[in-house]
């Protein structure tokens, strides 16, 4: 078995992706949505255990949460302070250890290499200080971009800076207030921004970061992790300025498919897994 902790989760195009990549590979598996209320969460850690799970995703508004009921953290979990997946390993006597990581921020990337855009020894503007961003930061930090992140509020960005600088060094990261944004689209070096807010989102779809006074910096890459809808204000923006733009269906097969491999020790078909998302909107 393997699931999804979270609350709501019964939205998620998890289990969908996840039971067709398992159909493929000929697994004996099973993915199932696991509605889980916040006060119930180390009780459905101990289940989990119990039933011989053998992984999970973890979504809103678990992520932080669960750190301290786990036995044990992957670096990228642990530099993120957030973890999506949690593996399930078991020793000889069937005892399990819950050991969390995060394959967001290693989705993120696998997308981006999947659509041929390589930001290494470029500059990213990060909108937004949440879990997401910080995966986001993670991860291009590592790859050896410089990430510029902005907030609405300037102490969550710089929290984020601050906590992630620890597990990145040498890596340039830098904090600055929303009124920056203006002055840091005309860097030269820049290449890439990313939308980590769930402005866009629906319902409210023609909500976007970025201020429509502010021209979208010309042909730089834009990413919306939003994707719902598909085609978001934000990337209509950058488009209109000779830009490219996606949104964040293919982080979110990526990261799946991380962990399934992770969880399985098998390499799950990407386009399945993608196909099993269009089918499952479709349907």
């Amino acid at each position: 078995m393997l699931g999804l902790l979270g609350w709501p989760v019964a939205h998620s195009f998890s289990p969908a992706m996840h039971n067709a990549a398992a159909a493929a590979l000929g697994l004996d598996l099973a993915y199932v949505p696991l509605p889980t209320r916040p006060g119930h969460l180390p009780a459905a850690l101990q289940g989990l255990a119990a039933l011989g799970f053998l992984g999970v995703n973890v979504t809103v508004p678990h992520k932080q949460a669960v750190l301290p009921l786990l036995d044990e953290l992957a670096p990228a979990g642990q530099a993120i302070g957030a973890v999506n997946s949690i593996k399930l390993v078991r020793d000889p006597a069937g005892q399990a250890r819950l050991v969390g990581d995060n394959t967001d921020g290693a989705g993120f990337l696998a997308d981006l290499a999947a659509q041929g855009v390589s930001p290494a020894g470029q500059e990213c503007l990060l909108l937004g200080g949440g879990g997401a961003a910080r995966a986001v930061a993670y991860a291009l930090a590592q790859a050896g971009v410089q990430v510029h992140v902005l907030a609405r509020r300037p102490e969550q960005a710089a929290g984020l800076v601050a906590d992630l600088a620890r597990h990145c060094p040498g890596r340039v990261l830098a904090a600055h207030a929303w009124p920056d944004l203006a002055a840091l689209s005309q860097r030269p070096a820049l290449a890439l921004v990313v939308n980590s807010t769930p402005l866009g989102m629906a319902p409210q779809p023609h909500a976007s970061p970025w201020p429509d006074e502010l021209p979208f910096p010309a042909g730089v890459v834009a990413y919306d992790l939003v994707y719902n809808p598909r085609q978001t204000r934000f990337m209509q923006q950058a488009q209109a300025a000779g830009g490219r733009a996606m949104n964040g269906l293919g982080m979110l097969v990526q990261q799946g498919a991380l962990a399934f491999a992770w969880w399985t020790g098998s390499r799950p078909d990407v386009a399945i897994m993608r196909a099993a998302i269009d089918q499952e909107k479709t349907g």
